[in-house]
């Protein structure tokens, strides 16, 4: 009984650092700009707008949203939104 439980503890403390590392951007996605990340996560669902379509404020609220839905990390989505704010 007692291996099982060590088996046990020691397949699940491997299962979350697998899990948790495979949750870590790679270096391609953190060597990405923002103009690069908007022309491939944008269009997938819909039309991207242009950056002026937007007030330059306005896009921090739409990053914050899209980022829930497009699944976009903190920093893929900081990188968006200024590249979006340059264009005003």
């Amino acid at each position: 009984m007692k291996k099982i439980i060590i088996t046990f503890i020691v397949c699940a403390i491997t299962g979350s650092g697998l899990l948790l590392s495979s949750c870590a951007p790679t270096k391609d996605i953190a060597d990405k700009g923002g103009a690069q990340l908007w022309g491939e996560n944008c269009s997938r669902c819909h039309n991207a707008p242009t950056m002026d379509q937007y007030a330059k404020e306005d896009w921090g609220i739409i990053g914050t949203h899209m980022k829930l839905k497009a699944g976009l990390t903190a920093q893929e989505t900081k990188k968006v939104v200024e590249y979006l704010q340059s264009g005003n």
